[in-house]
């Protein structure tokens, strides 16, 4: 089961998987242990909260056949984070044999139940629609439609939207871990 890894290179919290699965944290927890071994209702849950396919969760192995990832529009579920600051859609599948994840990200308006983050790695991101904040912790950065941010993804970070419309970013997380 790589439930674990694929949760983090998509960055939902063990918490926000529990709240979008139904499932609690503690059963969530033994699944990634390798202490439980999730039904396959469970398994089905787990996979379209992720917006993977549920073979993913199972297989290291990446369909020898199709050495590429579509996602269309009409497939991409919109997921949070689990703190409600944000919300996101992942674009590419077999995340956890990807060197980087590509996601939409549609940041709320305000800090107030943002924590910063932080991971290892490289980020990338561009705004496709509206304004955003980037809060470095020492530093806000303004970015507007059609700027472009690349940063250290270790560098405590946390991101709002500004003005009337919530905005839209392309993300790309290198998942180096």
């Amino acid at each position: 089961m790589r439930l674990k890894l694929l949760r983090k290179k998509l960055g939902v919290t063990l918490e926000g998987l529990a709240g979008q699965t139904g499932m609690s944290k503690s059963y969530l927890s033994k699944i990634e242990r390798g202490l439980n071994t999730p039904s396959i209702a469970a398994a089905l849950k787990l996979a379209k909260a992720m917006n993977v396919q549920v073979e993913e969760l199972f297989s290291d192995e990446l369909d020898a056949q199709q050495g590429y990832s579509i996602v269309r529009a009409e497939q991409r579920g919109t997921l949070t984070n689990g703190d409600e600051s944000l919300s996101y859609a992942s674009l590419a599948k077999m995340v956890g044999k990807r060197q980087l994840l590509p996601f939409m990200l549609y940041p709320k308006p305000d800090f107030n139940h943002s924590a910063f983050k932080e991971h290892l790695g490289e980020e990338f991101l561009f705004v496709h629609r509206g304004q955003v904040e980037i809060d470095f912790m020492t530093e806000r950065v303004t970015l507007n439609a059609g700027d472009a941010l690349h940063f250290d993804a270790k560098q405590p970070h946390r991101i709002r939207s500004l003005g009337d419309s919530r905005a839209e970013l392309l993300v790309v997380v290198d998942s180096h871990e």
